[in-house]
């Protein structure tokens, strides 16, 4: 009985230090220990500015044509009302945790604030920013002919999803995010869909297309809107397959080269180097200025430099609601907005759209005033905090353009938002 038990305790003590070494695993740049310690609270603006340091990249390149956005700074703690309350800008900068706020008008720097230790040179993450980004290499890829039309479906160039239910979903339907499948996009809940396929990637280094593969449709697709990250990771797929390229390789050379971005970027993957895949629904990280030209590109209709780069007509067909359960307003789905093709669409848009991330990433374009607004942050609390963001942003928009009449957000917005699924 003594051999026994001393042989039990041999067994749990090598389990225990296997269990220990897997957790701190020092051969390693990426343990989960040093994961678990730089996505607490207090770590996380110095952790969204060096995720190079949490997980493996892969870089993108800066543009050789690259020139700095033109600066003509007046800058103005912008004040504006917000559920009765007299709010400044810089009251929402401070308690949203933000790190960067750039505001463009007529393609010119108006507004630039660093905060929290980011400067000109820090390449913070994305998050879901990044969903717009791979939306638009697949509208890039019909321009050029390498797609013929959104009703093709993915297993015509994800190979990787022949014979499952996302392979037969359309591209049309994955970035209208009506797939129609099985997913829970709750970043609250220990075991939802969205945690599993992260910590899967993330930590274990599971091959993410294959994990997407197996979720499943449970209604038709097309019939309602259901943000689901997974769909973005799918059509990364597609890029990829398009150009058979890795997904930063095709970013460098598709839209950092040409839209001639300043800055280093990377590109968050599952593993380190050649085997590595991108986490295709998030995880770009440039610098703000990168960010805002990106928004300014979208401004300007997807031409740059007197170049087309995606099909004419695109930017409206993504940045406003494709069918009538896209629609923002009272009773939508995600609150007072609403969805395009990759793209959020704010209640009673006057041709405005944004990009949007969770803890609080933001890229805003304002057609009519010629507005371009990037913001980073590490905001905890950002899904109670978006409709107060969107007044935020529309003030800031008045402001700089010198045009007062902007649509107001419904007030009853603030106590409706989760921070749950499409604030991401």
């Amino acid at each position: 009985m003594k051999k026994l038990i001393m042989g039990l305790v041999a067994i749990l003590g090598v389990l225990a230090l296997s269990a220990a070494g897997w957790f701190f695993r020092p051969w390693s740049e990426y343990s989960p220990a040093e994961i678990q310690a730089a996505t607490q609270p207090e770590s996380l603006p110095d952790t969204f500015r060096h995720m190079d340091e949490v997980f493996p990249y892969r870089t993108i390149e800066p543009s050789e044509s690259a020139t700095p956005l033109p600066r003509e700074t007046d800058q103005v703690n912008v004040a504006y009302t917000f559920n009765g309350a007299e709010r400044t800008v810089d009251d929402w900068l401070s308690d949203s945790r933000a790190t960067g706020l750039m505001v463009l008008h007529n393609g010119a720097v108006v507004h630039e604030q660093y905060l929290l230790g980011s400067t000109p040179e820090t390449r913070h993450t994305s998050w879901s920013v990044g969903k717009s980004y791979v939306a638009t290499l697949i509208a890039m890829a019909i321009h050029q002919g390498r797609i013929a039309n959104l009703d093709q479906t993915a297993e015509m160039f994800a190979p990787q999803y022949g014979g499952t239910d996302y392979g037969q979903t359309t591209l049309r339907h994955l970035l209208m995010m009506s797939a129609g499948v099985d997913f829970e996009e709750d970043y609250g809940a220990p075991d939802s869909d969205i945690r599993r396929l992260f910590f899967g990637a993330n930590i274990f280094g599971r091959d993410i297309d294959a994990m997407v593969a197996e979720v499943e449709r449970n209604r038709p697709a097309g019939e309602d809107l259901h943000y689901v990250s997974a769909n973005t990771q799918v059509l990364s797929a597609v890029a990829r397959g398009v150009w058979n390229a890795p997904l930063a390789d095709i970013v460098e050379a598709e839209i950092w080269r040409p839209i001639g971005m300043t800055g280093e970027a990377y590109w968050n993957q599952n593993v380190p180097g050649e085997r590595g895949m991108a986490i295709g629904y998030c995880c770009l990280n440039a610098t703000l200025e990168d960010y805002a030209r990106f928004g300014q590109f979208y401004l300007q209709d997807g031409v740059w430099n007197g170049e087309r780069l995606v099909p004419e007509g695109w930017v409206e067909q993504a940045t406003r609601p494709n069918a009538p359960f896209q629609e923002a307003g009272p009773d939508a789905v995600y609150a007072h907005r609403g969805y395009g093709l990759h793209f959020w669409v704010p209640e009673n848009h006057d041709g405005e759209y944004f990009m949007a991330g969770v803890y609080g990433q933001y890229v805003w374009v304002d057609e009519r005033r010629n507005i371009v607004i990037a913001r980073t942050a590490a905001d905890t609390e950002w899904g109670g905090r978006t409709a107060e963001s969107l007044a935020a942003m529309r003030a800031l928009a008045a402001h700089y353009s010198d045009d007062p009449d902007t649509p107001a957000i419904p007030e009853e917005a603030a106590a409706s938002e989760t921070g749950e699924p499409g604030d991401e």
